[in-house]
């Protein structure tokens, strides 16, 4: 009977053993399967180091697939570290560095993402500004306002604040006049020299400019129509007495709006080494209103209404 219990207890064991090892087995089985289908295992088959693999997943499972589905490129990784990269552009930004090698990676995020990579008004890029956004929507050489769109509270801006002729949105106009007054407590003039105009009129601008200079120096300096953010009734164009639009740069006005236009929700829109980006040459002159909390952050940032836009609205 001893040796009968002793056999039954050594196959107990035994079987218990077996079943450990199979236990052991399985463990270690579906752990080298869940290990071939992680993601890291697929990006590190694919090329990627560990440094790289740890930028990359802390992508979506949707976006992780699609760089899995692209061969090696370093240049990925560097595009998911830049500050203002948006995942939908990534075919764009790899498309646009095969054709501009030597561009900084930063620059070519900022082209990509301003459409600035495109043919200005290219019809079949150009698509109808979203007049929803309200002070925040985007008219540029891209996004354009048809020939039926005018602002519904334009008011006449008084002689006091500008030359005569001028009008613009009620939101506009208000904190420019506080803006006004700001300057002027410290003895600054701020005058309005152009504001809302129709599409009308910004057509008939636009192809007197052409006519005397030809069209890509007026496309430089002037929207075409519908194309203007002045019909867009957010926009002027301040200088201070006695000087042309061109000097005004060199007036202690421009310096004081410089360092103050944010708080009343002025921008300068077309800054100095941003043509590309926004396809105008610099205008010292010309301020889009955006509002106060969206002026302090593009001012913080530094970047352009188009970038902000980009990547923080669209």
């Amino acid at each position: 009977m001893k040796v009968k219990k002793r056999k039954i207890k050594k196959k107990v064991i035994y079987i218990f053993i077996a079943l450990i090892i199979v236990i052991i087995g399985s463990i270690a089985i579906k752990n080298h399967i869940d290990y071939i289908n992680s993601n890291y295992y697929k990006l590190n088959q694919v090329g990627y180091n560990d440094e790289e693999i740890e930028t990359i997943e802390k992508l979506s499972e949707k976006q992780i697939d699609i760089i899995l589905s692209k061969k090696y490129d370093k240049k990925i990784v560097s595009f998911l570290k830049q500050k203002y990269f948006i995942f939908d552009n990534l075919d764009k930004y790899l498309e646009y560095t095969k054709e501009f090698e030597d561009r900084k990676i930063s620059d070519v995020v900022a082209l990509v993402n301003v459409l600035a990579n495109e043919e200005h008004y290219d019809e079949e890029i150009v698509k109808p500004t979203d007049t929803s956004k309200g002070i925040l929507m985007l008219v540029n050489k891209y996004n354009y306002l048809t020939n039926e769109y005018a602002p519904d509270d334009i008011e006449e801006i008084s002689n006091y604040y500008s030359y005569a002729g001028n009008s613009i949105k009620k939101e506009v106009y208000d904190h420019y006049k506080d803006m006004w007054n700001a300057a002027k407590k410290e003895d600054l003039s701020l005058i309005v020299t152009s504001s809302y105009r129709s599409y009308e009129i910004q057509s008939n601008l636009w192809e007197s400019r052409s006519e005397s200079f030809g069209d890509e120096a007026a496309d430089a300096s002037t929207a075409r129509a519908g194309y203007s953010e002045h019909q867009s009734g957010l926009a002027l164009d301040i200088v201070t007495y006695n000087v042309t639009m061109n000097e005004f740069i060199n007036t202690d006005e421009f310096k004081w709006l410089q360092k103050n236009a944010y708080k009343y929700g002025f921008i300068l829109r077309y800054p100095e080494n941003k043509t590309e980006i926004t396809g105008y040459d610099y205008e010292s002159w010309h301020y889009r209103y955006v509002g106060i909390e969206v002026a302090t952050k593009i001012h913080e940032l530094d970047i352009t209404f188009d970038e902000y836009y980009a990547y923080f609205i669209k």
